[in-house]
Formats: structure tokens, C-alpha cells, sequence
């Protein structure tokens, strides 16, 4: 069985107040949680350190060191986790900081994983695949192989993102290194070396080492 684990970070999403609040402190806000009431509205909870000061959520328990907050929105069109959650499957972990919202999920189906952060891209505005595992199984012998992209650059992303989406890696190809370069903006020498970097980093990334 294979299977993936990926965590989505949606960049300042409109339709988030959780990701909204967390952009006026500098605590992560954790434990994400929601709950749809039977009159239409939604109740959700979140704990941070720091209480967010453009936030209409109240405390409703304190740890000491962090507090839980509170806050009901009306259901109209599902939220980001929700949405996630009806298209493919459970939210694992749901967390915002500075601003963006991090949603951890498993998916057993990698294609219908691709095809989700497309249309999460068409209605929630930019989104990026931070951090991904994926489960193997061959010959009875399971393995883990994680790939973080938090060690590619901005840059490095950006141009792997633009080839991928320009069918670069497709065989045969869909268009060579000067047409990318050139969606770009850049010379095919800093897409080449940019793309290569960014593939060593990969590498390094999904190789067992002795």
C-alpha cells in the first residue's frame, strides 16, 4: 500500500479567520478545531501563547503558558480544512502562523492528491506543498520517503513549480529548457542552475544513505 503525507501552506488565505488572526501575533496558533452547529453556524477553537489582537475569538480556557480561544462564523461556503475534508479525506493537523494556514492530511490516492491542490490553487488563491511523505511497500518492505521542500529557496520552487506545470519533466517533453527560461523571465543558464540545485537538494532528500 502507498500512500502520501503532505502538508498544504495556503498564503494568506481571505476565507481563513484563524490564518487572519495569527497574522497580528507572533505565536503560531495550534490545535485548530471546528464544529458545525445544527442552526448553520460554525464554532471553532484554536490555542496560542498570545492573545491575537485583531481577532473577535474569546478566551474560553487557560494552560497557563497558552490559552484556548473561541470564535463562530456562519456556514456558508465550506472553509479550507473543511472543503479538504469533504474532497478527499480528515485534516491530520491544521495550524496558522504570520499570516498562512499549514493543513497536514493523508491521502492514499496521489492523483486525486494532485488533482485537490489544483482546484485548492482555482478557489483559495496560492498554495504550496511544504512538506511531503510518501509510503512504499516493494517487495513486502515498507519505507518512508520524505521530501521537504522548506530547504528549496523561493526561487528554487518557483522554477520547479513552472517547469512541472509546463510539462518539462514529461517524456518526451513538452517544452525545453529555453521555453521555461523564458515563462521565467530568466537566461536557460539560471533556470539550469537553479533547476539543479533544487534537484540536488531533492535528492538528497529521497536517497537512503549508508
Amino acid at each position: 500500500m502507498s500512500g502520501v503525507r503532505a502538508e498544504f501552506v495556503f498564503e494568506r488565505p481571505d476565507q481563513c479567520p484563524v490564518a487572519a488572526s495569527s497574522a497580528s501575533t507572533d505565536s503560531p496558533l495550534r490545535d485548530v478545531s471546528w464544529t458545525t452547529e445544527s442552526e448553520g453556524t460554525v464554532t471553532e477553537q484554536f490555542t496560542s501563547a498570545a492573545e491575537p489582537a485583531d481577532s473577535e475569538a474569546e478566551e474560553v480556557f487557560d494552560y497557563g503558558t497558552q490559552q484556548v480561544y473561541e470564535f463562530e462564523r456562519e456556514y456558508d461556503d465550506p472553509c479550507i480544512c473543511e472543503y479538504i475534508e469533504q474532497s478527499l479525506g480528515p485534516v491530520t493537523d491544521a495550524h496558522a502562523t504570520n499570516g498562512n494556514l499549514h493543513v497536514t492530511l493523508h491521502a492514499g490516492d496521489v492523483d486525486k492528491l494532485r488533482e485537490l491542490l489544483g482546484d485548492l490553487n482555482d478557489r483559495f488563491g496560492t498554495v504550496r506543498i511544504e512538506y511531503l511523505v510518501q509510503g512504499r511497500d516493494d517487495a513486502g518492505e515498507s519505507e518512508l520517503v520524505p521530501v521537504d521542500l522548506r530547504r528549496l529557496t523561493d526561487r528554487q520552487r518557483e522554477v520547479l513549480a513552472t517547469a512541472h506545470e509546463m510539462g518539462y519533466f514529461e517524456y518526451p517533453r513538452d517544452s525545453n529548457a529555453s521555453e521555461v527560461s523564458a515563462a521565467l523571465d530568466i537566461e536557460p543558464s539560471t533556470f539550469t542552475e537553479h533547476l539543479n540545485a533544487a534537484q540536488s537538494k531533492l535528492l538528497d532528500e529521497l536517497l537512503v544513505r549508508e
